[in-house]
């Protein structure tokens, strides 16, 4: 290995060019139709020649590799087969799902809500399009791994999105990415015809009411269509966060979430456009009950009642995107309502941009449940902003890139994945050992953070509001219940856990057999979720043979002891990574374990408090 190495030459890097960091090399004569696919051959093939085809047998996005021949039906699809094949794949490929979404939680103001990376690419308070080769250059990274539509700014959204100057600006970036084979979309919010007016609707001014059945608002959504799809033909639709956090929705008009996105969805239907109604909703219809059964208990009785055109998009877990969470059971429950998945690619409660966290084994562990079949689509809170590298942490690219990748195809391989991105990124396969110890790392990212803050079923303890590092003793008193870390965890002399069975929430009542009954048993509970589903005493004998307080501290220290062997293992790579990026993994990995080691004494300093007074008592 180190004569190999011996014969690299290292250039610096500032993590720019993400996974797409070919040698410029215009060799390769492109035969075929004149299009982006053969631009991009053009300068990067390594071979002497590649020949495009178009092939209408092939299917809608798809393509075929053969040598170094392409085929495929649309130009589109000799865009995505042209990133293949500078990946070095062969074979047939086409993409499970149509809806392939990234969802940027951009403001308008520039700021970026659970954003890691720096400000917005896309927002500025400015008439002008601030960043629009940067836009270009997100479009083409989209592209390389299949991402097709992109929502441009956040679910909590601002009605002046609406407006004729941000529509006007959305044209401009539809503009720049379409070339690239991406829609966009838009966040509205529920009360934009009361904040915005539209020419022939009530002279042009603001209405009195957002109420879904009354007929001017109806009117009034229907011309925003209209104006969008004038300057926008191939606009995607909206996304829609109602009744939840405070947002507005039907509910403030007692309707219910099917009237809502349906006069949405009669609006865009002309078009084509689609609504992606977000089922992540609490604290307005069901209040006071576990938060984790609220959408169930808000959609359940709508299924069926929805148009053809509404989707809706429901977190992979029934919380909030936490390091474990067993899946959403909404996705039992909706029959006959076309659903996607929202996953987070940005790290909100995962060590954000300071940890590296490998997400694809999360993501994997979900399909391990709710099979893609049950789902029309896939959307991605985005994890990108302004800061050089994209993402923040250098790693953290690894799971925009495994997003796209697991939204073209859904049964690829965590591992698969992340040697991919290792090869386009890091290293290559050459160098054996390096690149082993690397792939191992990242697969056990994931488990080792959730040891580290959260094991065996733990969840929602952070600092309130920013959500980062330890808070087990969090107790705001001027804020619900659901927003406490206390309410969650529920440590008392007896035990720890949140009884979700049918002697406490009955939260296991939403789910499917055999899950129903698995869950709802504390001798059959799998016991990584053992304290989402049951509160369990401190002297419970695990599987292990150890006491439950026992294999709480043991994955405590476990989760500590993987980031310190990832230290390590960052150290050995040293010789072979770029100055620059070598360091600056290096300050976020040091600042990773101690965090981790903050984790573990906050915790267990806390949880001896009652798991010690339990054993003093006896």
């Amino acid at each position: 290995m180190m004569a190999l190495v011996a014969s690299l030459t290292i250039q610096a890097e500032d993590g720019s060019r993400l996974w797409l960091r070919y040698d410029t090399l215009r060799t390769a004569k492109v035969t075929g139709p004149e299009c982006l696919a053969a631009q991009e051959l053009r300068n990067f093939y390594p071979g002497k020649e590649a020949t495009l085809v178009l092939d209408p047998s092939l299917p809608d996005e798809g393509y075929q590799i053969s040598g170094s021949t392409l085929r495929a039906k649309t130009e589109q699809g000799l865009l995505y087969g042209a990133y293949a094949m500078l990946r070095g794949e062969q074979g047939a490929s086409a993409p499970y799902w149509r809806l392939r979404i990234l969802n940027h939680w951009d403001n308008l103001d520039g700021t970026i809500e659970r954003g890691y990376a720096g400000r917005s690419i896309f927002w500025e308070e400015s008439e002008e399009l601030i960043h629009p080769s940067l836009i270009k250059e997100y479009a083409r990274a989209n592209a390389s791994i299949g991402i097709n539509g992109t929502v441009l700014n956040n679910v909590n959204a601002s009605p002046r999105m609406l407006s004729t100057p941000y529509i006007n600006k959305v044209k401009e970036i539809a503009d720049i990415l379409r070339p690239y084979g991406i829609r966009v979309y838009l966040s509205v919010n529920f009360a934009s015809p009361m904040n915005v007016g539209v020419k022939g609707v009530n002279g042009g001014k603001k209405l009195k009411t957002a109420d879904p059945l009354n007929p001017q608002v109806k009117a009034w959504w229907k011309a925003k269509a209209r104006e969008i799809y004038k300057l926008i033909p191939d606009f995607g639709g909206f996304l829609v966060k109602a009744n939840s956090e405070g947002q507005p929705g039907p509910f403030d008009y007692n309707r219910s979430h099917a009237d809502g996105a349906n006069t949405l969805a009669d609006a865009l239907q002309p078009f084509g456009g689609i609504v992606m109604w977000r089922s992540f909703v609490y604290g307005a219809k069901h209040k006071g009950e576990d938060r984790v059964k609220q959408a169930v208990s808000e959609f359940r009785e709508l299924d069926g009642q929805f148009r053809p055109n509404v989707i809706l998009q429901s977190k992979n877990g029934p919380l909030d995107f936490q390091p474990r969470e067993p899946y959403a059971p909404i996705f039992d429950n909706m029959k006959q309502t076309q659903q996607m998945a929202e996953l987070q690619i940005t790290q909100e409660y995962l060590g954000q941009s300071r940890h590296l966290v490998y997400l694809a084994p999360m993501w994997r562990e979900f399909f391990g449940f709710v099979s893609p079949d049950r789902l029309v689509g896939i959307a991605g809170v985005a994890n990108i902003g302004l800061d050089r590298n994209w993402c923040g942490h250098h790693f953290s690219q690894a799971n925009w890139y495994a997003f796209g990748r697991l939204a073209w195809n859904p049964f690829l391989t965590s591992e698969a994945i992340a040697e991919e991105w290792l090869n386009q990124t890091f290293f290559d396969s050459s160098l054996s050992t390096l690149h082993s110890s690397l792939l191992s790392m990242m697969l056990r990212s994931r488990e080792a953070c959730v040891d580290y803050m959260m094991p065996l079923g733990l969840h929602h303890i952070f600092k309130f509001d920013h959500h980062y590092g330890p808070e087990p003793d969090g107790f705001i008193a001027s804020y619900p219940l659901e927003w406490c870390p206390v309410y969650y965890h529920q440590a008392d002399s007896l035990g720890i856990g949140f009884d979700r069975t049918h002697t406490g929430s009955d939260a296991t009542s939403q789910y499917q057999e055999p899950y129903c009954s698995l869950y709802d048993d504390l001798n059959t509970c799998p016991e990584r979720y053992l304290l989402w589903f049951h509160h369990v005493p401190w002297t419970y004998r695990m599987k292990d043979g150890n006491t439950l307080w026992e294999d709480l501290q043991m994955h405590y220290n476990r989760g500590v002891s993987e980031v310190e062997d990832f230290c390590r293992i960052w150290q050995q790579a040293k010789p072979y990574v770029d100055e620059q990026r070598w360091r600056e993994v290096d300050e976020r990995m040091q600042h990773q374990l101690e965090n981790a080691r903050e984790w573990r004494r906050v915790c267990i300093d806390y949880f001896r408090t009652f798991a010690e007074s339990n054993r003093n008592n006896k």
